[in-house]
């Protein structure tokens, strides 16, 4: 099963998110339906970008990496290269 790192931005703050799932299209239904504490009252989301793992060890990994950037400008980076759909 493979596991996602994604980043999602709020439509109406342009906020970014960032974390991990094993189910892409539940954890933004859920974001969506704020049933996420960290980011309730944001929405609406999109998913921005995504990177496919085979383990959640190595999800866990890069998500820890792009968090650590702490930079918006490097995750507007990974969002304008990335091709989401």
């Amino acid at each position: 099963m493979p596991y996602w790192v994604y980043i999602l931005q709020s439509e109406s703050t342009g906020r970014y998110y960032v974390g991990h799932t094993n189910n892409l299209e539940d954890r933004l239904r859920r974001h969506n339906e704020e049933r996420t504490e960290a980011n309730k009252g944001c929405g609406p989301w999109h998913l921005a970008y995504r990177e496919e793992f085979p383990t959640r060890q190595a999800a866990v990994v890069r998500e820890r990496a792009i968090k650590n950037r702490k930079s918006r400008a490097h995750i507007e980076g990974l969002c304008k290269r990335a091709t989401v759909g």
